[in-house]
């Protein structure tokens, strides 16, 4: 007998594909089209904002002028009693702009792809217009514009409802490399054309501004201090450091001790500089410098610190520098050796090795690439040192650095020949450190 049985007719929704997880596609005319509009946009906007002048009359603000100052100049020329809610509905926009980034971003959809994308145009465009009258301010938007960037574009990748990975990688990095374009490779050509120019800019004179820099005493001073700046604080600080993180792992307060040299970090630069000028203070009467109230109680005479050559008052400098940068290295190397795999400190232990060279042997290897981290990171905030030497002795007495007499020549002397050359000497001194940094980088990628 045959089975007559059949099978139940199929459904029609069983019947239809399923539709979920495919990813919708755009038109590429339609996303070419409207991707160049809004880049040219952008552009103009950039071209617009860094033609026009700083808005000083707060009556005059017009959109392409507008910066923060001019905002507080216009909101301080109002009744008090007008400013308190200006001020709240401003703070509250504020946050609901980035309660809707933050509730949005990450959802999948057309709508939101364009959410994503027109905020990351207008965000770096924003803080070009809010930013734009301080200096350096193209450096602090490109920060902004490629975290913008990365964050909306990581979203949108994520969401999967994009309008693929090319088109939404070439949207998303446009503003950061317009502005990498604008505010630093720009700049960085015409500084180096300007360094063979005179202090006016007008004659070429050749490698005349680089004889300067190393035979006169105010450049030659300023690259020695710089090289023992990059040479000394990196290596003792990560010590420190290192040391600091080792002895408190696992103890009893760790996180007080932590945190108690992690503060000098939090502090500025300037701030430090201001600490420490009253540690090293020095006068013919009362002494309220530490350092010479311990002198003169011990029957001394008060010493000028920061007046002491050769190298004592650039030395005294780099304390205060170490004093503040501990604390990072501080952090970063205790995270690292908690992260040493127990199994092989205790497979050395077992083996009949001290403390010392369980240190040695197992925790240090294995936190190499932080160590490494650390020194660079370190390194670098070393060569672009300014503030605790425009702080605490403006450059006198041979305490120049690069950074603060690029300054110095430029504002001071109006020489901008001699600031120029300053500055690409600074940027050699800084390649190798990049350089260094992303064969590191590319050796942990293989590695992984």
């Amino acid at each position: 007998m045959t089975d007559t049985t059949t099978a139940p007719p199929a459904r029609l929704a069983d019947a239809t594909p399923p539709t979920g997880g495919t990813r919708r596609r755009y038109s590429t005319r339609t996303t070419a089209i409207v991707a160049t509009v809004m880049l040219a946009l952008m552009l103009a906007l950039l071209v617009l904002l860094i033609l026009s002048t700083p808005v000083e009359d707060p009556a005059k603000i017009v959109i392409p002028g507008f910066s923060l100052t001019a905002l507080f100049q216009w909101l301080g020329a109002m009744n008090p009693l007008v400013q308190i809610p200006i001020i709240l509905v401003i703070f509250a926009a504020v946050v609901g702009i980035i309660l809707v980034l933050i509730e949005f971003a990450p959802r999948p959809g057309r709508v939101y792809f364009w959410i994503r994308l027109v905020a990351c145009f207008a965000i770096p465009v924003l803080a070009l217009m809010l930013l734009r009258p301080y200096q350096n301010a193209f450096i602090y938007v490109f920060g902004i514009a490629v975290l913008a960037g990365a964050v909306l574009f990581w979203l949108d990748y994520r969401a999967r409802q994009g309008a693929g990975y090319l088109f939404q990688l070439v949207l998303f990095a446009a503003p950061a490399v317009v502005l990498l374009l604008i505010g630093l490779i720009y700049p960085f050509i015409a500084t180096f054309f300007q360094s063979f120019y005179d202090k006016t800019g007008d004659q070429f004179v050749g490698m005349e501004n680089y004889v300067w820099v190393f035979t006169q005493p105010e450049g030659l001073w300023s690259v020695v201090n710089t090289l023992i700046w990059v040479l000394v604080c990196p290596t003792i600080a990560t010590v420190v450091g290192l040391a600091y993180a080792a002895f408190i792992d696992r103890a009893r307060g760790e996180k007080f001790l932590k945190v108690l040299i992690f503060m000098p970090f939090a502090i500025s630069f300037v701030g430090a500089g201001i600490i420490w000028k009253f540690v090293y203070d020095y006068r013919q009467g009362d002494q309220l410098g530490i350092l010479n109230a311990i002198v003169t109680a011990f029957g001394g005479d008060p010493v000028p610190w920061l007046s002491v050559t050769p190298l004592v008052n650039s030395f005294l400098l780099m304390v205060v520098f170490i004093w503040s940068q501990t604390g990072l290295a501080m952090v970063i190397l205790s995270a690292a050796i908690k992260a040493v795999p127990a199994e092989q400190i205790e497979a050395a232990e077992l083996d009949g090795a001290n403390a010392w060279e369980r240190f040695r042997n197992v925790t240090v290897p294995g936190i190499r690439s932080s160590i490494v981290v650390v020194v660079t990171t370190i390194a670098i905030a070393s060569l672009k040192i300014y503030d605790i030497v425009a702080v605490m002795t403006g450059g006198r007495a041979n305490t120049s650095v690069l950074a603060f007499e690029m300054v110095n020549q430029q504002q001071r002397f109006q020489s901008y020949g001699h600031s120029a050359a300053l500055a690409v000497v600074l940027f050699i001194f800084v390649t190798p450190l990049i350089v260094f940094n992303i064969i590191q980088i590319r050796k942990q990628r293989e590695i992984r």
